[in-house]
């Protein structure tokens, strides 16, 4: 089977960010908090609160956005575009894509892609809180040992050495980046 890291690999860029600017643009309720969000920003950026923190409270704008699963939908219509060709040309039904962002984000375009398996960061939709820890790094081993023990990873794809774990248990492995991607570098392993 292969694995994919998700935001700047399959998709050109990070869907979380993204969304949180379509809703922004959206939802004008939304903006109400863009002065705390901005200030979470800075002290996420040098290193005063933690992802799962930043996230969080980036994410307390689902709050204000009246029907979640609309706005998740009408996210993917207008970003499918942004799914790499080369994903496209080779994707498999037996992929596996594990992401940092939320399940809740993602799920719509991997059923879309016919992915069956995503393992992402457990945040509630509704109100923007995390269950349990962020799906990066070691935790994405740990998750994806909990939903398909014992996996065989032929071939990972990630644009980020954040996501060696990954990169060691798989026969092989691609740093991706746009379009075009290369043998994960052996001293990053």
């Amino acid at each position: 089977m292969n694995v994919y890291d998700f935001d700047k690999t399959i998709l050109k860029y990070d869907s979380s960010f993204r969304f949180f600017v379509f809703c922004f643009k959206t939802y004008k309720e939304t903006r109400r908090l863009w002065a705390r969000q901005l200030s979470q920003t800075a002290l996420y950026a040098v290193g005063i609160i933690s992802t799962k923190a930043f996230k969080e409270r980036l994410f307390a704008f689902v709050r204000y956005v009246p029907d979640i699963d609309t706005a998740v939908f009408r996210f993917w219509e207008a970003e499918y575009q942004h799914i790499g060709k080369w994903y496209l040309a080779q994707k498999q039904s037996s992929d596996i894509i594990i992401s940092a962002s939320p399940e809740f984000l993602l799920a719509p375009i991997a059923k879309t892609l016919g992915v069956k398996t995503l393992i992402g960061t457990r945040m509630n939709p509704v109100t923007g809180l995390i269950e349990g820890p962020n799906c990066k790094g070691e935790e994405k081993v740990v998750r994806l040992n909990q939903k398909v023990p014992g996996a065989v990873i032929d071939r990972f794809y990630s644009d980020s050495f954040s996501d060696a774990p990954l990169a060691r248990l798989a026969k092989e492995s691609f740093l991706v980046q746009g379009e075009k991607m290369k043998p994960w570098p052996k001293k990053k392993l």
